[in-house]
């Protein structure tokens, strides 16, 4: 087989696709959330840094099934991995919603072909210790959630009824 990439949670989604075309009805199939990917615009930049394991948790699967999924369809072995990289949805202790100084809703701009993380990343750099920042987005922004992660903000992920995500960061450890 020429294909040698192994599907791992830190697979990018681009590099799956392209590495195997047919697993993209696949991943469609089992997340419908993903037929955004085949907008161009979301293919050439969401699909290109987010990973396997950010997807899932977009889609709101078990890593390990959607894995064990795409890797049954190529024969694979089977994944098997414990522990997982899980995202905060339980309403923290530094939550309070006078805290918050600054907001963005990303949905304007994402429905433009434009990508928020480095605004988010420049507008949460700027944030005052203590401060909240409050991000407003279609989909669990996985990959900005993550980078914001490495630079020590804690994050809370609340989503209403219309699938909205409404993503709380704080630099408060």
């Amino acid at each position: 087989m020429e294909n040698e990439l192994i599907i791992t949670p830190k697979t990018k989604v681009l590099q799956l696709i392209e590495a195997y075309p047919q697993l993209e009805a696949v991943l469609i199939g089992y997340v419908p959330a993903f037929k955004k990917l085949q907008n161009p615009v979301l293919r050439k930049t969401v699909a290109k840094i987010a990973t396997l394991q950010q997807a899932a948790a977009i889609g709101n699967v078990k890593i390990e099934e959607l894995i064990n999924k795409l890797r049954t369809e190529i024969g694979q072995d089977l994944f098997n991995q414990t522990e997982t990289h899980m995202y905060n949805t339980e309403k923290p202790d530094w939550f309070n919603e006078g805290l918050i100084t600054a907001t963005l809703d990303a949905r304007p701009m994402l429905a433009a072909g434009e990508h928020p993380v480095n605004q988010v990343i420049a507008d949460l750099k700027m944030l005052e210790p203590g401060k909240i920042y409050q991000l407003t987005a279609p989909f669990l922004p996985a990959p900005l959630i993550d980078k914001a992660t490495s630079l020590n903000f804690s994050h809370w992920i609340t989503k209403d009824s219309e699938g909205v995500h409404v993503i709380y960061f704080s630099n408060k450890q």
